[in-house]
């Protein structure tokens, strides 16, 4: 439904349904949305200090305003953030606050502080609320809806997590303009996926006003989230753990994260960066397999040009890769099920499909391929 600029969709998950409120301004006016839902009136906020100097005293003075006991905690920023080290940390620093089942976290950020603090939330006293107040594209399309919490280990990403979801989501779409060029165009590429997975008139549309939207046109970056999330929620509503149709939701992710593994997740390569390169290798999979014609991957891979993400690896330092090694990152993906590897590929754009039955012999020839063309 809509009421002025703000669009509420909500997750159908029965008694742990939660909203999805999309606007710009909302951290202001954060209370009006965060208090309805708070078991009692007691907020932990956990930022980043990137995003701590913009929106932490907004949004504390709002739920303040509101009779709300607010305490903050502040981590450092980056991927290297959702570690056991700083899970641990942080739920010391929380348990020292004597907090009670009642308290609820709230996650202001990106998608490393959404995952962190919801796998802190369902562990800690064995599952406190959370909510997420997403402040970055990526998180706001993606991440922050659905339940998926976690961190990363030296085995892989997001490999330590628990599917939890938040009590809501605020995704303030007056973020995105204190975000970098970078940032946005990592963000993008999550957007990208839900049309090339089943909606080939958004990707259309993208086609079109992507430009629009990441130099800043309100209307297309609200449009974008709406769209992102109404497609994801109603994703999650049908397969909320990924036993089936989510794992659609993961395109581009098998070979990007076996990138992020590779680039060891220090900002080299950002995890949006990942999943383009990804999404172009996983089309060009589908093409060599005769799934989908060329055009349609040319055209995928055309698009991340056109919009400044890469659709290959010649953009990254890749001395010292190895097919040998790229293989065994994937071996270790969470989706793999008895020793075989999951793709999401395409019979064309707007045609994604799982599977298992990949022969690993096509996979290491497609890696070979990219290595040897990447000088």
């Amino acid at each position: 439904m809509k009421a002025g600029d703000i669009d509420t969709l909500c997750v159908q998950l029965g008694d742990r349904s939660y909203d999805i409120v999309i606007g710009a301004g909302l951290i202001e006016s954060a209370a009006s949305k965060i208090a309805p839902v708070l078991a009692r009136p007691r907020c932990i906020i956990i930022t980043d200090e990137n995003v701590a100097p913009h929106y932490l005293a907004p949004l504390k003075a709002s739920l303040e305003g509101a009779g709300i006991k607010v305490e903050t905690i502040t981590l450092p920023a980056g991927e290297q953030t959702k570690s056991f080290a700083q899970f641990q940390k942080l739920c010391e620093t929380i348990l020292e606050m004597r907090i009670e089942r009642s308290t609820t976290l709230i996650a202001l950020g990106g998608g490393v502080i959404g995952d962190l603090v919801g796998y802190t939330a369902a562990s800690i006293l064995r599952g406190i609320p959370f909510i997420q107040v997403p402040t970055t594209l990526l998180s706001q399309v993606d991440s922050s809806v659905g339940g998926k919490t976690g961190i990363n280990t030296k085995h892989g990403k997001n490999l330590v997590g628990a599917f939890y979801q938040p009590k809501l989501v605020l995704a303030d779409t007056q973020t995105l303009n204190t975000l970098d060029r970078r940032q946005l165009l990592a963000g993008y590429a999550e957007v990208v996926k839900y049309g090339l997975i089943d909606s080939p008139d958004f990707f259309e549309w993208l086609e079109v006003n992507a430009q629009a939207l990441i130099d800043g046109d309100m209307d297309k970056r609200r449009h974008a989230v709406l769209t992102s999330c109404a497609a994801k929620a109603r994703v999650v509503a049908e397969d909320e753990r990924e036993s089936g149709k989510r794992a659609l939701l993961n395109l581009g992710h098998t070979f990007g994260h076996a990138l992020e593994a590779e680039t060891g997740y220090g900002g080299t390569l950002l995890h949006g960066e990942a999943v383009s390169i990804g999404t172009a290798m996983a089309f060009d999979l589908s093409r060599r397999l005769e799934l989908c014609s060329g055009q349609d991957s040319a055209r995928t891979a055309a698009h991340f040009d056109a919009i400044g993400l890469a659709s290959d690896f010649k953009a990254l330092n890749t001395d010292g890769w190895t097919t040998d090694k790229l293989m065994d990152h994937m071996s270790r993906d969470k989706k793999v099920e008895d020793g075989k590897l999951t793709f999401i590929l395409a019979r064309g754009i707007g045609q994604a499909y799982v599977t298992r039955d990949i022969d690993t012999a096509d996979v290491r020839a497609l890696l070979n391929d990219w290595l040897k063309n990447s000088s």
